[in-house]
């Protein structure tokens, strides 16, 4: 039921249906907030899917110059998603000397998350707050649809109870729909020409990193000064009071 199969879409999924004890549900909510790569890729049938599913925004996290068609890309009616909300919300800053030092060789794993909200805190708190003041059904996405949407869905996640292993569960399957596919990833990624049983060797050796995001959400959350009032509203975003 977490998959969500809009056309010409892949490694999408609703944040809903995971276990957590702050949800009177005892899940997260359905119809919500899903995750997926980046939203050329989508068919005017697959936007009007996302349409019926709930879609109201669309917060990208890619920096400016990644947006737009490629070669490849469906062709679609420029009134396909004419009414909804497109926020640019990018959580890096390409340029500045000191992330390109220090993330951009590890771009391709969750090992470069803590230094993109050391680095560039701002940014990872402006992105938080455009999901906290988005209406219900938020799309949020980057190239892949696997690390930047990783990092900010496993903050999502923590943040409403979802337990670390069911979080690091939810990246594992964006690795694991990626392996051997082009993502137009700023740097070299090396997880395009992987195999099945390479990708699951990496899940096993980097789900302590996606767990401990998600085991310490407010650290990260006070590192990036993000206020208890928005933690509150992402945490209601995803979960029945």
């Amino acid at each position: 039921m977490r998959n969500l199969n809009w056309n010409g879409y892949f490694n999408a999924r609703d944040l809903g249906g995971l276990p957590t004890p702050l949800s009177a549900t005892g899940s997260t909510v359905f119809k919500r907030v899903a995750r997926g790569p980046r939203q050329e890729m989508l068919t005017d049938s697959g936007w009007a899917e996302a349409r019926q599913w709930g879609l109201s925004t669309v917060v990208d996290l890619r920096c400016t110059h990644e947006v737009g068609g490629r070669e490849g890309d469906p062709v679609i009616d420029n009134f396909t998603h004419s009414s909804l909300v497109i926020v640019s919300a990018p959580t890096e800053d390409q340029n500045n000397p000191e992330f390109r030092e220090v993330c951009f060789p590890i771009l391709d794993s969750p090992e470069y998350w803590r230094h993109n909200w050391r680095i560039l805190p701002n940014l990872v708190r402006e992105t938080m707050q455009a999901i906290a003041n988005a209406e219900t059904g938020v799309l949020i996405h980057c190239s892949a649809g696997r690390d930047r949407t990783g990092m900010i869905s496993a903050l999502l996640l923590g943040n409403a109870g979802v337990s670390p292993d069911d979080v690091a569960g939810d990246y594992a399957e964006s690795v694991r729909a990626m392996a051997g596919a082009k993502t137009h990833a700023p740097t070299h990624d090396r997880q395009a020409s992987w195999s099945v049983t390479e990708a699951d060797q990496w899940i096993a050796e980097t789900a302590s990193i996606v767990r401990e995001a998600a085991a310490n959400t407010d650290a990260v959350f006070d590192t990036i000064g993000l206020s208890q009032d928005e933690r509150s509203r992402l945490r209601e975003l995803l979960t029945e009071v």
